[in-house]
C-alpha cells in the first residue's frame, strides 16, 4: 500500500464520527424544529407543562434556538471531518469538539445522576412518566450526542496531526 491510499484508508476512518456526529445533531434539530412547528409527538414526556402551554419563550428558545444551535453542530461535526484545516482553525475546531462533548455528556449524565439518586431540584411539576422518559430514553441519547463528538474530535486530532504530507505533483 503505497502513502496515497494509507492516507485516505486513515481519513475515511476519520471521518466516521464526525458523520455520525453530524447525523445526531441534524437528528436532534430536526425533532426541535418539528416540535418548534406544532408537532407534540414525545414532546409532553419531555418538556412536561411547556409542551401543553408552550410560551413564546421556549418555542424561541427551547425549540427554534435548540434546533438552531443543533444545526451548528451539524456544521462542526462536518468540520471535524476535514484535514485541511490550518492549525489554528483546526485548533479551534478541536477545541469546539471537545467543549461540545463535554457539555452533551455533563448534561446527559448529570442529569441520569440527578435523576437516579432523587438529588434533582425538581418540584412537582415532573410527573413519573417524564422521569422515567428522560431516564431511559433522552438522557442516553445526550450521552451518545457527548461520546460520538469526542470520538469525532479524537480522530480529527488524529487525522489532522500524523496526516502524511500531501504528494508533490509534477
Amino acid at each position: 500500500m503505497n502513502r496515497e491510499q494509507e492516507g485516505r484508508g486513515r481519513s475515511a476512518r476519520s471521518t466516521v464520527w464526525g458523520r455520525l456526529a453530524c447525523g445526531w445533531a441534524v437528528t436532534f434539530a430536526g425533532l426541535h424544529f418539528y416540535w418548534g412547528l406544532g408537532g407534540d409527538a414525545g414532546l409532553s414526556v419531555s418538556a412536561g407543562p411547556l409542551a401543553t402551554t408552550r410560551p413564546l419563550w421556549f418555542v424561541l428558545l427551547g425549540l427554534w434556538g435548540v434546533g438552531g444551535l443543533c444545526l451548528l453542530g451539524a456544521v462542526l461535526a462536518w468540520l471535524l471531518t476535514l484535514s485541511d484545516l490550518r492549525r489554528a482553525q483546526a485548533a479551534l475546531v478541536r477545541g469546539l469538539g471537545w467543549g461540545v462533548s463535554a457539555l452533551l455528556l455533563a448534561r446527559g449524565i448529570g442529569v441520569e445522576v440527578m435523576l437516579l439518586t432523587g438529588t434533582a431540584p425538581v418540584g412537582t411539576s415532573v410527573s413519573e412518566q417524564q422521569r422515567v422518559w428522560t431516564l431511559a430514553l433522552w438522557n442516553p441519547w445526550f450521552i451518545a450526542g457527548g461520546l460520538v463528538f469526542g470520538l469525532a474530535t479524537l480522530r480529527a486530532s488524529r487525522h489532522t496531526d500524523t496526516a502524511p504530507p500531501p504528494l508533490a505533483s509534477p
